[in-house]
């Protein structure tokens, strides 16, 4: 007779019971249900913590993402369309509208053409509205990808598969991925930032979490005003001293059941307490941008003391600097309808005049330290904007609809060949019809510039290996330096 280990089986989980539990062809059965390739692989105690060997050489070594949400209307500031501006007020042609389906707006709906001034810029020749002024500057050093296309038109799946690859929540997103992937060159930092603001269409933080992975790989947001990180400043009447001794004890108790389950998010836990008692001293410093010089708030147009894109830009740099691997900076407001929540005309100036300046000199910004060479910088929303009118002429009243299926993102340093303008779209603005990269192609392709084979970085769940790119996707090579 087998004489059970009574202290052992008080830390058995009941996952592990079953699977340990029963006889004969039962026992068989319940085991393959419950094996354990069927759950999230497990993972190492310093996993996301300490830097990771790549399939091969990379260019880059970090990514800020300036993810604009809402969607910004490439008609209006990227993708000059003079057949759409000629046609004006007609509707669109019955065979281009076959087969799609549209958010908000009939077929029917008229055709618009900007009322935005376009001019050529760069030895690319890149057009431009004149609502982006400072980006007209460094043209050059960007990458244009104006064959792009997504497959939602709707907030908040279109974000998601932006952020996830998938449209549904439960998948891990890009920076979780590169956590996962790459890990971390800082000890006392995230893997992965997260920030945000504006105004509008909500975000969730499904866009930022680690979906099936180890909970250690979630983006940690980070705010310019007030406490940075909630949650972490010591409760009051606690000293560092005793903050210390408090978390020696817990990381003890947590070791102890850790060495017993080897369950994965117990080494997430241990390592959670411990890169939050770090982040009480590194981040602080880190955000505290009062550091900086006169001529670096001028650049980037910041306030000090209050929350904006601009201090989150200059932040941004200020983070890839001290070795985070991810940052992504959302600034919502781009969902321009036509009306007083939103409109072509108020609304997307205003959105331009927050994000231009400063986006522009992080770029410069980072060129002039050496570091846009290691940084990729990526720029776009979930989708981009319809050809079709939506609201009516009036100043406050004018807008456009969701449109997954041509649109604008640019991309610039960090193995990215610069000064180019990358596909097309059809003379409406509405396909993709020329060089069209996919969702997944330009997560392919962000993780080969980190040395990242998109189709070997996977991790088993539910019997199944899952990657960033689902089951397709290819390295768009011409945007490759």
């Amino acid at each position: 007779m087998i004489v059970p280990d009574l202290e052992n089986l008080k830390h058995v989980t009941r996952r592990k019971f079953f699977q340990q539990c029963g006889t004969g062809m039962g026992a068989l059965a319940l085991s393959s249900l419950l094996n354990e390739k069927l759950f999230a692989a497990p993972a190492q105690a310093a996993a996301g913590t300490v830097p990771l060997a790549t399939h091969f050489a990379p260019k880059a070594k970090n990514i800020i993402y300036l993810f604009q949400s809402g969607g910004p209307s490439h008609l209006d500031l990227f993708d000059y369309k003079p057949e759409l501006i000629k046609r004006n007020g007609q509707k669109m042609p019955d065979e281009i509208l076959k087969n799609i389906r549209l958010a908000q707006i009939g077929k029917d709906a008229a055709l618009l053409g900007t009322n935005y001034k376009f001019q050529q810029y760069g030895k690319s020749g890149v057009w431009l509205s004149e609502l982006l002024p400072q980006l007209a500057t460094i043209v050059d050093d960007v990458a244009f990808v104006q064959g792009f296309h997504s497959e939602a038109f709707n907030h908040d799946p279109a974000t998601l598969f932006m952020n996830t690859g998938a449209q549904l929540s439960g998948r891990p997103s890009m920076g979780s991925w590169f956590s996962y992937g790459l890990g971390s060159e800082n000890k006392d930092l995230p893997a992965f930032v997260v920030m945000t603001t504006g105004v509008g269409q909500p975000l969730t933080n499904n866009s930022w979490g680690s979906g099936f992975l180890p909970t250690v790989h979630q983006g940690v947001q980070l705010r310019s005003q007030g406490d940075p990180v909630l949650f972490v400043s010591n409760p009051e009447g606690m000293g560092a001293e005793r903050r210390r001794q408090s978390l020696d004890a817990v990381r003890d108790l947590n070791q102890m059941q850790f060495d017993v389950l080897r369950d994965p998010e117990i080494a997430t836990r241990i390592a959670a307490y411990e890169l939050a008692y770090k982040m009480q001293t590194s981040v602080p410093d880190v955000m505290d941008i009062s550091k900086e010089p006169a001529s670096m708030h001028e650049a980037y147009a910041t306030t000090p003391g209050r929350a904006s894109f601009a201090n989150n830009c200059l932040l941004a740099r200020r983070l890839v600097e001290r070795g985070v691997r991810f940052v992504q900076l959302y600034h919502r407001g781009w969902d321009h309808h036509g009306g007083p929540d939103g409109n072509l005309v108020f609304d997307l100036k205003k959105r331009c005049l927050e994000t231009d300046q400063p986006t522009v000199a992080l770029i410069k910004d980072l060129k002039e330290r050496g570091l846009l060479d290691e940084t990729l910088v990526i720029w776009g929303g979930e989708f981009g904007r319809t050809p079709m009118m939506q609201g009516n002429l009036k100043p406050d009243q004018l807008g456009r609809d969701h449109h997954p299926h041509g649109y604008t993102v640019w991309l610039a340093g960090g193995g990215i060949k610069p000064g180019i303008v990358h596909g097309k779209t059809d003379d409406f603005g509405f396909y993709a019809t020329e060089d069209k990269v996919h969702v997944h192609d330009l997560h392919a392709t962000i993780l080969h510039l980190f040395g990242l084979n998109h189709t070997k970085l996977t991790y088993r769940f539910q019997g199944r290996d899952f990657r960033l790119t689902d089951v397709h996707g290819e390295v768009v090579k011409p945007l490759l330096a």
